[in-house]
């Protein structure tokens, strides 16, 4: 008979996580751990209060099929028994982690899918004045490719001169966080070429998606709170140049897997994202790092100290999790 066991947990940031729509000190996150016949599967989710998740109803959504999960619930199952979203992540993981752990053959095998190799990441430069935005994307010259916060507030001009001043090496992502306007959008056309600017990423509200319509961006243009699932990608994909798949919103790397391969059909380049997580909540998503146009999975980067044993970083190199991390 198997076991549930949920762990919530806080992880110090590195200072504070500023967006658009607010800022945090601390990670929380939510850990589920299945054990079976001496083996243990883990899955982590982090609750998104964009999305009206907490902690506490993220808990209340995997309590409520305890028994079911003790009892075998199966990952096929599971797609119908919880709807998309944290919880529903960190029970898919737990549930493909604990088939790998007895079954001796590694996730992405299963899954049929490349096997996993190194890949470069990019690093997230939250929101800040336009020094201190410049002078943490100075210290992060270990990456090519920085992902930087704007905040809609009228400054966001500045930061980019700032940051293009001091990392003219860099290629640039711009993440809004649903933060901009349609005309604020369009300010921004003028300057990307010269910033090296290769993708923007939500710019608009996920309510106003039908003002990109007809919208020539010189670079493409992202979703990310707009999307969660495949069933997203027909309203999608005539909007927008590329989706930001985090297992968060797709409620793990099941449906996951079926949204990378469809967005991929599609035509439009697929970034792997992440909340601010541990390594056990990014190593899922590196399963899908042969789908990938763009991968930002930074987040233990961001925090004072990873969970152990955690995925190993060499610069912007973010190297396949080993069996004790996942999978």
């Amino acid at each position: 008979m198997r076991q549930l066991e949920i762990i919530a947990e806080r992880w110090p940031i590195t200072g504070t996580f500023r967006i658009a729509r607010g800022a945090k000190t601390h990670a929380q996150t939510l850990m589920v751990c299945l054990h079976e016949d001496g083996k243990t599967g883990r899955g982590e989710c982090v609750p998104y209060g964009r999305y009206g998740e907490s902690i506490d109803s993220v808990t209340a959504q995997i309590e409520a099929q305890r028994h079911a999960l003790e009892n075998g619930l199966t990952r096929q199952d599971l797609q119908n028994a919880m709807p998309a979203g944290a919880a529903r992540n960190a029970v898919d993981c737990a549930l493909w982690d604990l088939q790998a752990k007895q079954s001796g053959v590694p996730v992405w095998q299963r899954a049929a899918l490349d096997q996993p190799k190194p890949v470069p990441t990019a690093f997230t430069i939250a929101i800040d004045t336009p020094a201190i935005m410049a002078d943490k994307a100075k210290a992060a010259n270990a990456f090519p490719l920085l992902k930087l916060k704007l905040a809609g507030d009228g400054l966001d001009i500045e930061r980019l001169l700032a940051i293009k001043a001091g990392r003219g090496d860099a290629a640039l992502i711009l993440d809004a966080n649903e933060g901009l306007s349609l005309d604020q959008l369009k300010a921004l056309f003028p300057q990307l070429a010269a910033l090296n600017v290769v993708l923007i990423e939500q710019p608009l509200p996920a309510d106003d998606d039908q003002a990109l319509a007809g919208l020539r961006s010189p670079i493409p243009i992202c979703a990310d709170e707009s999307l969660h699932t495949s069933a997203d990608l027909p309203r999608l994909a005539g909007l927008y140049g590329a989706v930001n798949i985090k297992l968060d919103k797709t409620g793990g790397l099941s449906e996951a897997i079926i949204l990378a391969r469809r967005a991929k059909a599609h035509g439009l380049k697929v970034m792997l994202g992440c909340m601010v997580g541990t390594s056990l909540g990014m190593a899922p998503s590196l399963m899908l790092g042969s789908l990938a146009d763009f991968v930002d999975l930074d987040g233990p980067l961001l925090l004072v100290k990873d969970r152990e044993p955690g995925l190993h970083y060499e610069g912007a190199t973010l190297h396949p999790p080993t069996a004790t991390v996942w999978g």
